[in-house]
């Protein structure tokens, strides 16, 4: 973990960081990613679970898990 951190934090610029996160990441990837910063901004605005996952296209599960890992953020 501490090479990728290190590999990201490096990069000079924005367009820098772009390039190495699509070098490093499947297209896929990267939506589920944005998928997942958006399932953070609308859990902080207080919008249901059940309500995200229908805006964004996903599963419950996928909400649930995205609230896990932001929980987790904010405890640490």
């Amino acid at each position: 973990m501490k090479d990728l951190v290190h590999f990201l934090t490096e990069a000079a610029d924005d367009a820098v960081l772009e390039k190495r996160l699509k070098a490093l990441l499947t297209p896929n990837e990267i939506n589920e990613m944005q998928h997942r910063l958006q399932i953070f901004s609308l859990l902080e605005q207080g919008v249901p679970q059940r309500d995200i996952a229908k805006q964004l296209g996903v599963g419950i599960a996928t909400v649930t898990r995205g609230s896990r890992a932001l929980k987790e953020l904010n405890n640490a």
